[in-house]
């Protein structure tokens, strides 16, 4: 509980609210998490904030547009005090991405509810838990760079985030070939004892990063989503009939559908064209698709995590909801898949 306090003797007909005799100390005596009972006297932030800035020799303090009407009385306490280092605020407008919860306060109060997997979650913007989703900090000083600053208080698109992190990855990033929900493809025309070694580029976009060694049986994994029993108008993947590229490989087409007792397809059958191997200069005909797989023996199994925004409003809070009251349910979606083995 607050005792007494000690004001700053400015003026009290002041139209700026901050500059009417604001409180600079107040003496409480309570039990303080770090010091105990040893000390009672603290600065308040106003106060604090100017001073401080000066004695570390700041230059330019950078604040949110909220902090603004307080510029004055930073401006006063530095010149009052004559403060030998003349520190400058300046306010710009906060960073706000849609779908996104900025407020350090609202982080918080998600990760202490276990509403996510704490301050790393991929889901969150916190320097950790960009960097565990993979962003590189390349893409982020990109990012920043084409944002700005700006005095006008706006959303960004995270999909520009995303666009950046492509940017940035799409030259250099090595390439490999995983199947998030696999369904396996017989190509019952291929030996069944025959593993081929094949040569696929690390990345169509730098040919210097060279080959790996991709194994190819008989039995493979493709997606579900590769597949469709009854194709959509302009769908050119797998379906009964269709031949389409197996990346790095050959064309294989669909000859049949194997499904369970309640109708499910479990796994299809193809046949494949030797003569169409990826790298032979073939151009005997042409296909509309390539899809990519894995070889079934070797693959290797992997954990996939599909992360989805994690506020389903554009802006949180918007229409006065409560930011919490927009939690996506499906923000998380964990698979089992596999990866390819590759040398």
């Amino acid at each position: 509980m607050v005792k007494k306090t000690l004001r700053a003797k400015i003026d009290m007909s002041s139209p700026n609210i901050n500059l009417r005799d604001p409180i600079i100390y107040r003496i409480s005596h309570s039990t303080h998490h770090n010091t105990g009972d040893k000390w009672c006297i603290y600065p308040m932030y106003a106060f604090a904030h100017p001073i401080e800035d000066a004695i570390e020799g700041i230059t330019h303090s950078i604040c949110t547009l909220e902090f603004e009407d307080q510029r004055p009385l930073y401006d006063w306490f530095v010149k009052e005090c004559e403060m030998e280092n003349i520190p400058r605020q300046i306010e710009f407008a906060r960073l706000n991405i849609n779908n996104t919860v900025m407020s350090k306060r609202k982080l918080k109060q998600l990760v202490d509810e276990g509403i996510v997997d704490g301050w790393d979650d991929p889901r969150v913007p916190t320097i950790s838990g960009i960097r565990r989703k993979g962003y590189t900090a390349e893409a982020l000083r990109n990012f920043c760079s084409e944002i700005g600053v700006s005095k006008v208080n706006s959303t960004v698109d995270s999909q520009m985030l995303d666009y950046f992190l492509r940017e940035n990855l799409q030259p250099k990033a090595p390439l490999t070939m995983g199947v998030l929900r696999p369904l396996k493809l017989i190509i019952t025309n291929y030996p069944e004892d025959k593993i081929e070694m094949l040569e696929i580029e690390n990345n169509a976009k730098d040919e210097s990063q060279g080959k790996r060694l991709v194994p190819f049986s008989r039995e493979l994994y493709i997606e579900q989503d590769d597949f469709m029993e009854e194709p959509v108008k302009k769908y050119f993947r797998f379906f009964p009939g269709n031949e389409v590229r197996l990346k790095g490989a050959y064309f294989v087409k669909c000859t049949d559908v194997i499904k369970d007792e309640n109708g499910n397809v479990v796994e299809i059958h193809g046949t494949y064209d030797p003569e169409t191997k990826s790298g032979s200069g073939f151009t005997g005909r042409k296909v509309k698709s390539t899809i990519h797989w894995v070889d079934a023996k070797s693959a290797i199994p992997c954990e996939f995590r599909l992360f989805e925004p994690l506020i389903l409003d554009d802006i949180p809070e918007n229409e006065g909801k409560h930011f919490l009251e927009q939690i996506n349910p499906n923000s998380l979606e964990i698979l089992q898949g596999f990866v390819e083995l590759h040398r």
